[in-house]
């Protein structure tokens, strides 16, 4: 009994082993199933339809199940014939045995699929926005996939694995931007997509090694990592019109870049766009901007062609609560050395915070102190500001240079115009002296004080025509105090002190006074008139050639001592200045007039010790556009001006008569009554004098001359009265 128990055992077990090796390998034929599975599958999507051939029945060893398959079958879908390897149809087998066929899955594993002839089948797929998409923009590409559908007890769809590869793929994302030489693997079921190994080129730009993940939860949300190279010698022509609103990016050249990228996006059911952040870091090997409208150099003269970059490590970070950018690399103007920077940016509830630290090798000139840096020498900028909308915060702006520096430190501008400021510190060298060194306080009361300020360039600076008003919103009470003023010709004024008030950005009030020296002061006082909207300035000096610098008429001037008095509206103003006991020597107009004149005599002098002078009155007035002088009187022992024209920004008009003193003295003796009598009583007593033009641009003035033998009353009239004045 035990052999044959032991026998029949033995024979059931090589028949269970015989029958899994069939099964598993072989199969075994049957058309038994072919209704049953068509009409499940039929039943749980009414839009496919089965034609199967011969049916095998197999195991599958690793899964331990059942499973039923057919090469080569017809799936329909809609009327589209959808090219199939096979059908692997896994069964319940409880069911199996009860007649009631369950299927577990389906596996489906499709032939290779040529996107470009599927195009004409898309309007099949769901949703519709993605066959719309499927059919405009996507051009070629190869799919082979296989998928497995799993069903529940009720033959129903309960989930779905898409898995396989795309490969050669070219694709419109958006006008003018097209993907090619794209291929990636792909996974996807009931709730997620997942692209792996993405690589892909757009015309200068590759993406390499990238990964995309869709949940299709309640949420949609999306996340990828990619590494992307770019490199173009100049920006393509075609994709210009997406960056016009980027300013200069179309002028981008010879770049170079590669890039790792994050990025992570989360929409709504209804696709809106709720949550976002977009991360890149990398590097910048090279970039050039050439600029199609040169910048200006707000410290040189030079206008900015060209900008340069090497070597810029890029960080950046981008969501929907805060902005951040951080590049650190080198830079060069207009092919110049490379110097070392660095810019943070963090953009946070529509506040900008900026700090930007660069190096700096051109020339640096700033007149209002008279400070220069040459080219070549390094110099180290520090900008820290916060930009909300229009307004501008820089809470500092350093310039360090060696032993000089400027520092500012709060500094606010409202819509482009100064608001206020905290402090300015200035400390400069010149020769290796120190010619600067004051700070300037604001607050209810502008405080200016230091030991040095170098007023060299002021009066150019102040004779500078501008409509700019960046300044109108100042509106205080001013107190300057600098021990010593390095003023114009070399001079010094000691002990400066000025009090005034500032409205809307001008002085409407001074008292000032300072020291020359040697008992020679300064004084400047101005009066408001506010009924009237006029005001009164007034300005006194021992030393009348620093304040005149700016104007070549006064070229040569030696000695004497000005006054000057002005009346000034909101238009224009009405001005006369009188300069007395001055000498005027190497004056090249006036030198080349007396010597066109044949006045050799004082054309020597003039050119030596030079030609004294007793009095010099202007009349003038003076609008935003043109200077005119309404008259000019210069009286000497040797030798008398009259003169009138005007001044403007492009030429410089004067005539006038020119008379030796001799010849003027002789001619009044001999005038019994004022104005009756202007020619000469003997006759060959000689000319009179000259009658002068002097016409032309700056640097470019042409003088003309004519012999008179008559003087017009005017000028007699003149010199009469003022010799009274001085009796």
């Amino acid at each position: 009994m035990k052999k044959i128990f032991l026998s029949l055992s033995l024979i059931l077990l090589l028949s269970l082993t015989i029958l899994i090796i069939t099964l598993s390998t072989f199969g075994v034929e049957t058309n038994r199933f072919n209704k049953i599975i068509s009409q499940k599958i039929n039943d749980n999507n009414s839009s496919v339809n089965l034609n199967l051939k011969t049916i095998k029945f197999k195991l599958d060893i690793k899964e331990l199940s059942l499973f039923l398959e057919t090469q080569d079958p017809e799936v329909n879908y809609r009327g589209v014939i959808i090219p199939s390897k096979s059908i692997k149809v896994y069964l319940n087998f409880a069911s199996f045995i009860k007649t009631d066929t369950k299927i577990k899955k389906i596996n489906i594993v499709f032939e290779k699929i040529d996107l470009e002839q599927f195009k004409r089948h898309s309007i099949l797929l769901k949703p519709s926005n993605f066959s719309k998409f499927f059919q405009n923009n996507v051009n070629k590409g190869l799919l082979d996939t296989d998928l497995e559908i799993y069903l529940d007890r009720n033959n129903l769809l309960s989930n779905f694995i898409a898995r396989g590869k795309v490969t050669n793929l070219e694709a419109n994302l958006l006008k003018d931007i097209n993907l090619k030489k794209v291929k990636f693997d792909f996974f996807a079921d009931k709730s997620d997509i997942l692209l792996k190994n993405f690589y892909g080129s757009m015309n200068f730009l590759n993406i390499l090694d990238g990964d995309i993940k869709l949940n299709l939860s309640q949420n949609i949300d999306i996340s990828t990592n990619f590494t992307t190279k770019i490199k173009f010698e100049s920006f393509p022509e075609k994709y210009k019109n997406l960056i016009k609103n980027f300013k200069f990016a179309h002028e981008l050249k010879n770049l170079n870049a590669e890039l790792s990228n994050n990025i992570s996006l989360n929409f709504d059911k209804t696709y809106k766009l709720k949550e976002y952040n977009i991360k890149s870091s990398g590097k910048i090997t090279n970039a050039e901007l050439n600029l199609d409208k040169p910048v200006k150099n707000i410290f040189s003269k030079n206008n900015i062609n060209q900008l340069s970059f090497q070597n810029l490590e890029i960080n950046s970070n981008f969501n929907k609560n805060e902005n951040t950018i951080n590049i650190l690399g080198k830079y060069s103007l207009n092919k110049t050395n490379l110097l070392n920077f660095k810019v943070y940016n963090n953009i946070k509830n529509k506040i900008s915070d900026i700090k930007f630290d660069f190096e700096y090798n051109e020339a640096i000139n700033i007149d209002l102190i008279n400070y220069k840096k040459d080219a070549g020498k390094l110099a180290n900028f520090s900008i820290n500001l916060n930009q909300i909308g229009k307004n501008l915060i820089f809470n500092k702006i350093y310039l360090e240079e060696e032993k000089n520096y400027i520092r500012i430190h709060d500094i606010k501008f409202e819509k482009g115009k100064f608001s206020s400021l905290e402090k300015i510190e200035v400390k400069t060298n010149k020769n290796k002296t120190i010619n600067n060194n004051f700070i300037i306080l604001f607050g209810k009361k502008i405080l200016i004080k230091g030991s040095k300020f170098d007023a060299t360039n002021l009066p150019q600076i102040l004779n500078r025509k501008t409509d700019k008003e960046n300044f109108n919103q100042i509106s205080n009470d001013i107190e300057v105090t600098i021990t010593d003023v390095i003023a114009p010709m070399s001079e010094s004024i000691t002990n400066f002190k000025l009090i005034g008030k500032i409205k809307n950005g001008k002085f409407v009030k001074i008292s000032s006074k300072g020291d020359f020296g040697q008992n020679k002061f300064l004084d400047i006082s101005m009066k408001n008139d506010e009924k009237n909207r006029k005001k009164y300035l007034e300005i006194y000096s021992d030393i009348p050639k620093p304040l005149l610098t700016e104007f070549n008429f006064f070229n040569g001037l030696i000695g004497g001592n000005l006054l000057f008095n002005s009346v000034i509206d909101e238009k224009s103003s009405s001005s006369k200045l009188t300069i007395e006991n001055f000498k005027v020597a190497n004056a090249p107009g006036m030198i080349k007039l007396l010597t066109l004149a044949d006045l050799r005599g004082l054309a020597d002098l003039a050119d030596g010790e030079g030609i004294s002078f007793d009095t010099l009155e202007i009349k003038m007035e003076k609008t935003k556009e043109v200077l005119k002088l309404d008259e000019i009187l210069a009286l000497g022992p040797s030798i008398s001006v009259l003169m009138e024209g005007y001044q403007d920004s492009e030429v410089t008009s004067l005539r006038g008569t020119l008379v030796p003193a001799k010849t003027l003295n002789k001619m009044i003796s001999k005038i019994p009554v004022i104005g009756d009598i202007v020619i000469p009583k003997e006759v060959g007593e000689g000319l009179f004098g000259i009658s002068f033009k002097m016409k032309g641009s700056k640097g470019n003035i042409k003088t003309t001359i004519n012999p008179i033998r008559t003087l017009t009353p005017r000028f007699i009239q003149k010199i009469v009265d003022r010799k009274k004045r001085s009796k």
